[in-house]
């Protein structure tokens, strides 16, 4: 297999795979964040396609009007399709390159909140799924997004798939419970890759 593997992350919001992502930056795999560079993307050369599709209200003094956006695609199958079809080709052509630019890695990670629901896992060599009780997850995201209601929180809950759909594709799961310590999972997925990579670099 050629170098470096792609490995995704992925969980529900309040999960914590950025954190978990961060971690794993902290002992030198780089992680490519898709949703940050979708939004930059978005700022800059998928602009025009978005002005072509939703109108030029979709940007107020050259910046991405994301309530406009959001509102437009919420509840809305063929608009969000729509949207979808122009940054997620874009995102995956960015990412690529971005692999090429890190060739002399032994793997790389890709973090992204949509990597299952998009289908580009299936480009992966490996699915990290990160879980945490729900609860939980809604506590975190009232601390981290204050604006919004509980109710709000639960909407966008129920509308993503469980940590169970998730946790039936993923090779490797992490509990971010604040109970189990997340650092020593991190430590042994990493392990577990570079055996791999040992394995099959010595099978060829």
């Amino acid at each position: 297999m050629n170098k470096p593997i792609k490995v995704g992350i992925t969980g529900g919001i309040g999960s914590g795979k950025t954190l978990i992502s961060k971690i794993f930056a902290q002992i030198e795999v780089p992680v490519y964040q898709a949703d940050d560079r979708a939004k930059e993307l978005m700022h800059t050369e998928l602009k025009d396609e978005i002005i072509d599709q939703f109108g030029k209200q979709s940007y107020i003094d050259e910046r991405l009007n994301r309530d406009y956006l959001a509102q437009t695609v919420f509840n809305n199958e063929e608009q969000l399709k729509k949207l979808n079809a122009i940054v997620h080709p874009a995102v995956g052509k960015d990412f690529e390159k971005w692999v090429f630019e890190n060739s002399e890695q032994d793997y790389v990670l890709k973090e992204a909140a949509l990597l299952i629901e998009a289908g580009s896992y299936k480009q992966l060599d490996f699915l990290i799924v990160v879980t945490a009780p729900e609860a939980l997850r809604v506590e975190r995201i009232k601390k981290r997004d204050p604006f919004r209601s509980e109710d709000e929180i639960k909407s966008i809950l129920s509308n993503q798939l469980s940590d169970g759909e998730r946790e039936k594709l993923a090779d490797f799961v992490i509990v971010n419970d604040e109970r189990i310590l997340v650092i020593p999972q991190v430590m042994e997925i990493d392990k577990k890759i570079r055996q791999y990579l040992v394995s099959t670099a010595s099978a060829t």
